[in-house]
């Protein structure tokens, strides 16, 4: 009777998280998916322009062709955080940290860096919720 009584206290406690978890999940399915996405089309920017140039020197690839690539990687992470919300939260959240590092050696876009780590630190927040849903 008591384990009972423990496994719905457990339950209820989770209970107000649920929709935080539910809201994450999805912003870190979707963005991931449309920006990837975009990253062939380059209809929200020219995500070219997003690069800093020692991408492109250490593989060796127009900065087009990297994107492309880029839009592979975002694609998958939106995936695995659909199917695996603990471990593509993480895999979200240290391409983000890539992201911000790429954009503080280009040397401008700042402000993209400091939402992109606002957003880094989202999806470390997801992984702890879908942590606790495990």
């Amino acid at each position: 009777m008591h384990a009972t009584r423990a496994a719905a206290a457990r339950t209820h406690a989770l209970a107000p998280a649920d929709p935080a978890y539910r809201l994450l999940r999805t912003l870190y399915v979707v963005a991931p998916l449309l920006f990837g996405l975009d990253k062939f089309f380059n209809l929200l920017t020219y995500w070219p322009g997003y690069l800093a140039p020692l991408a492109t020197a250490i593989v060796p690839v127009s900065a087009q062709s990297f994107m492309y690539a880029v839009g592979v990687v975002e694609v998958v992470a939106g995936l695995v955080v659909a199917w695996k919300p603990r471990w593509g939260s993480l895999v979200v959240a240290l391409w983000l940290a890539g992201i911000i590092v790429n954009l503080l050696i280009l040397g401008h876009g700042f402000d993209v860096a400091l939402r992109d780590f606002g957003l880094l630190v989202g999806a470390l927040a997801l992984n702890r919720l879908a942590s606790r849903r495990a």
